[in-house]
């Protein structure tokens, strides 16, 4: 394996600007990541605060249990339960084989920092990662992209399910999940790990009781003795937790609203990309409403209520849920991170370019809650590449980094106008140019004779216009025939560098790059030393 660090641009104007300017967005943040002297700030804030250590403890040992955690993990989880313990955090959707790429490079990222900064700071960092178990988008992740035939293929689950369900109470329909399974397999080369793979990937589905319990069971397998600790974001214990956060969520309702309103305004004056919407009246919570989640609106009344009037609700009646049942809210992307910040000691959150955009207009939120955003860390990113990808970048004579920004199509065209000598594209151009000039006068001479005549001549010329593309389409035909091979191996650079015009953590699943190289592929690639300032590397297998 050998890793080498790669310079991108960045998507998001902002996110350069937060990279490689941050002064010009400071006043958004509380803390400057790149800065070594703020990360202590940060620990003293943190250890001075009061969590729900000892309820934590408890309720992770039994989440991580069930999903056959390691050793370590429990060992981590335990060190939770110590007031000068803080924890690096990230999460995500749970992912159908863990969803896109991403999802383990943002692991990985999770896991490289707080190691790191237990080294630095000399206290115990522990990696968390919690899943969105509430969220109810479930076309976001019923599905993964793989090849088949040259192009992207997508392997959706057949299923119908209620939208507004979250994703862990979605029914989970196990011959479904097998059918699936086996279809997206028939698609793969068999390779020695194949078998084993399919047979253990079976089990797990076997021993899951949502699509949530599935995602956490081949997390820890992919990173089996890291540590990392699973969190659902939608269990009903953590809500329990959670329930004094909610009625403080309630009591500065306004307050954030009218906050994070504001900071998006100056956020679009400044020509950033507006990354949410949110207007003044929105709660920025969900309550669970007859098998949905409705995200709520406050009314000048004072009531709230469903954006299409599922239910409305007094903040008398919003407050006492939040206090006895508080597994009926959860939260939406603005007041989630508020959430994260008063149930876990986080040290840091590590955020993909979406994240970090978004998260930029949350200070409001955190201060109307009266804590601090943790550093916002940008996760680090991969491309892989198996022997075939670097054995044609190097027969080619290409930079990686050129086909991973751009992809391979120009570069494809470009080799195949040097095979052409004289080229046929400048040469067909310059026979049509002498054609038109030696044509013109007899075009002119018939538009003197009659209107026929003259429509004759006109559609003469277009007869040899068409004539000159068919030969220049027949001549460039001939020279693919003759390098398609080559031209083969520019539509594979581009299939697995760049598939969709993406990044390829983008679209492709984990599971060809397991299947060819194991399922500690992952875990190897944790072992290596990883500067998130670098922020892309490239991985030759």
């Amino acid at each position: 394996m050998r890793i080498e660090p790669m310079s991108l641009p960045d998507v998001h104007s902002f996110v350069s600007d937060y990279k490689n300017n941050y002064h010009k967005v400071k006043n958004k943040f509380n803390y400057n990541p790149f800065k070594e002297d703020e990360w202590k700030k940060r620990l003293e804030e943190v250890q001075r605060r009061e969590y729900q250590r000892k309820e934590l403890v408890d309720v992770l040992t039994e989440e991580n249990d069930r999903w056959g955690a390691s050793e370590q993990t429990f060992h981590n989880i335990k060190k939770l339960g110590d007031r000068e313990t803080t924890a690096v955090v990230a999460g995500q959707q749970a992912g159908l084989l863990t969803g896109p790429l991403y999802t383990v490079n943002k692991i990985i990222s999770v896991l490289q920092l707080a190691k790191k900064k237990e080294k630095q700071l000399g206290v115990s960092v522990v990696p968390i990662f919690w899943i969105a178990g509430e969220d109810h988008d479930f076309a976001e992740i019923n599905h993964i992209y793989q090849e088949k035939d040259g192009q992207p293929k997508k392997y959706q689950v057949n299923t119908q399910l209620n939208e507004k369900l979250s994703v862990s109470d979605l029914p989970f329909e196990k011959p479904v999940l097998f059918n699936w399974l086996s279809e997206v397999f028939a698609g793969l080369p068999e390779t020695e790990h194949t078998n084993d793979l399919f047979r253990q990937l079976e089990e797990m589905i076997e021993e899951s009781g949502s699509y949530t319990e599935f995602f956490a069971k081949i997390i820890h397998e992919l990173f089996k003795e890291s540590g990392l600790i699973l969190m659902d974001a939608h269990s009903r214990k953590i809500r329990e937790l959670e329930s004094s956060y909610f009625k403080t969520l309630l009591q500065k309702n306004h307050e954030i609203g009218e906050g994070v309103h504001d900071a998006l305004q100056d956020h679009q004056k400044r020509g950033y990309p507006v990354p949410l919407d949110s207007e003044v009246e929105d709660a920025h919570l969900f309550y669970h409403h007859q098998q949905e989640r409705v995200l709520l609106t406050k009314r000048p009344d004072g009531t709230f209520s469903g954006k299409r009037d599922e239910l409305t609700l007094t903040y008398e009646e919003l407050y006492k849920t939040a206090e006895d049942m508080p597994w009926l809210l959860s939260n939406n992307v603005v007041s989630r991170p508020v959430m994260q910040e008063l149930l876990l000691p986080v040290l840091a959150f590590i955020g993909g370019p979406g994240e970090i955009n978004y998260w930029s207009v949350l200070k409001p939120a955190f201060e109307a809650a009266e804590v601090k955003m943790p550093p916002v860390v940008p996760r680090l990113s991969f491309t892989l590449a198996d022997r075939k990808t670097v054995q044609l970048l190097r027969e080619y004579r290409l930079n990686s980094s050129e086909v991973i920004k751009h992809g391979a199509g120009h570069l494809k065209l470009n080799w195949l106008a040097s095979k052409s000598a004289p080229p046929i594209e400048q040469l067909v151009s310059q026979v049509n140019d002498e054609m038109h000039r030696l044509h013109s006068p007899l075009r002119e001479k018939a538009s003197e004779i009659s209107p026929d005549i003259e429509a004759l001549a006109k559609k003469n010329w277009e007869y040899i216009e068409s004539s000159l593309e068919f030969l220049r389409k027949r001549m460039v035909q001939s020279i693919e025939d003759r390098y398609q091979h080559e031209l083969d191996g520019f539509d594979h650079l581009q299939l697995s560098l760049r598939p969709n015009g993406s990044l390829q953590e983008r679209v492709w699943n984990i599971l060809p790059w397991i299947n060819r190289y194991g399922l500690d592929l992952f875990l190897r690639i944790n072992q290596e030393e990883l500067d998130e300032n670098k922020g892309h590397y490239f991985i030759e297998l």
